[in-house]
Formats: structure tokens, sequence, C-alpha cells
């Protein structure tokens, strides 16, 4: 007789793991904003932090923002886009630079860059003086 073997769902492990790099580059003038490259270190179970809503459960997820805050987290320092004298292009190709470097790290790695967003949170006229530009790497790695 041939033997069967069952495997219940919660005995599979997920095949791939996933993880975002975030880079914030200040588009505020005179220099004065930060731009930095973010990676989290520290892992967080969505699931924890997550409620499903119904017309008959309309129960909140009571998470407390102290449980979600990741404080284990690698923070690389990249230049403004502006300086006093404008934009400053020089920055641009430095921040390139430095993000190159981590990109190159991470597929050296064996992270696969699979997808790569951005967005602007631009100056928005004479009162505002703010804006960012933010862009997520998103990348996945097969686990062993």
């Amino acid at each position: 007789m041939l033997a069967t073997t069952i495997f219940a769902q919660e005995d599979l492990k997920p095949e791939f793991e996933v993880k975002v790099i975030t880079s914030v580059e200040s588009i505020i003038p005179d220099g004065l904003g930060r731009s930095r490259l973010i990676s989290a270190n520290d892992k967080r179970d969505y699931k924890k932090f997550t409620s499903t809503q119904s017309e008959d459960d309309n129960t909140r997820n009571t998470s407390k923002r102290k449980d979600i805050r990741v404080k284990d987290f690698e923070e690389t320092k990249l230049l403004n886009f502006y300086n006093v004298a404008g934009i400053r292009f020089q920055n641009i190709a430095a921040n390139d630079a430095v993000i190159s470097s981590k990109l190159t790290t991470m597929i050296s790695e064996g992270w696969d860059l699979i997808f790569v967003t951005s967005a602007v949170e631009s100056d928005s006229g004479e009162k505002d003086g703010n804006g960012i530009f933010i862009t997520r790497y998103i990348f996945k790695r097969k686990i062993d």
C-alpha cells in the first residue's frame, strides 16, 4: 500500500520573502530638509494590526502605535535636492550612487528587484515650502 502524507496548512512555509527599501529625498528649498534611505531590520505581521469590517461587525483594531513602530532599522544619509543656491544636481548624482550601491548589495545578497514606485508631495506655493520625493524599491527572495 502507498503511504500518503498530509501536511497541515500551518506547516507550509512561504516560498518567498519580500523586503521594501524606501528613499525619502527632501525637496525643501534652502536645503533645510532631511533625506534618507530606510530599510527595516525588524519584521511585523500585518495580521496583528488588521481588522475586517463588515455590516455585522465593525470592530476596529485596537493596536497601539508603539507596537507597530519599528525601532530596528537601517538609515542611510542622502543629500537634499536643494541647497541655498537652488537645486543641486551633484546631490542628485550622489544620491543615485548611494542608492545604486544599496540596490547592488541587495541583488548580490539574492534579492530580486520586482517593483519600483515613487511619489512626490511638492511645494504647494509661497507659504508651504515643504516637499518630499519618495521611492519604494520592492524586492523578493526565495526562502531556503
